[in-house]
């Protein structure tokens, strides 16, 4: 009997390794160039995610499910869902926003010029490379942003506001949508609010024909 439950016990192990799926791997550029690297991404034109969003302000926390399309120069819909029915929705326009119910300065910020930078965060332009051990920092007039120098992926980012606040995005846990790696998890801080996207799917658009991602 005692035979008869260790070999049960060997195939089952066997069969749960044999299923188990492979952990991706990250792959690495270290001998790219970052202005290759960033350049690389700049046939995105728009992205389509769903996700889940938690706001944070003081103790208090709010949560539900958010689907955005926002194209890289800062038009987007964006509409969160807290159990089951639509609690809010933004939209922007050639600068023009909406959104209902209507938002504090902060919020709007955060979710326009927030959403924007933080997703398109390879779109900085007139920038200074510093080279340091595990990363590179780019800085232009009103944004720095921290590259890691294996992977290409963004550390995190800072961006200037006309009032000298400081807009701060921290990027987490890379995942894979067709050829295009991307930060999974972004939390972005501004005066006295806190944000974090977790992203369940992305969908990469370029203004060629629509595409999942590209190397």
């Amino acid at each position: 009997m005692k035979n008869v439950l260790r070999l049960f016990f060997i195939n089952t192990i066997i069969i749960l390794c044999s299923c188990a799926v492979p952990e991706v791997q990250v792959p690495t550029y270290e001998d790219m160039d970052v202005g290759e690297a960033l350049y690389m991404k700049e046939r995105i034109s728009a992205i389509e995610a769903e996700f889940a969003i938690t706001f944070y302000r003081d103790d208090s926390k709010r949560s539900g499910d958010g689907i955005l399309t926002i194209s890289k120069d800062g038009d987007l819909n964006l509409r969160v869902y807290s159990l089951g029915f639509l609690a809010f929705e933004l939209t922007s326009q050639d600068g023009i926003i909406k959104s209902v119910p209507v938002l504090d300065r902060t919020k709007r910020e955060i979710l326009t010029y927030g959403l924007r930078d933080c997703l398109f965060w390879w779109d900085i332009r007139d920038y200074e490379v510093d080279e340091q051990e595990d990363m590179y920092l780019l800085r232009s007039y009103l944004r720095k942003l921290w590259v890691d120098r294996k992977t290409m992926l963004p550390v995190q980012q800072s961006v200037q506001l006309e009032d000298d606040r400081e807009l701060w995005f921290y990027y987490e846990e890379p995942q894979k949508m067709g050829d295009v790696w991307y930060p999974s998890k972004i939390r972005i801080d501004l005066s006295r609010y806190s944000l974090t996207l977790e992203f369940d799917e992305m969908l990469f658009l370029s203004q060629n024909p629509m595409i999942q991602g590209f190397e």
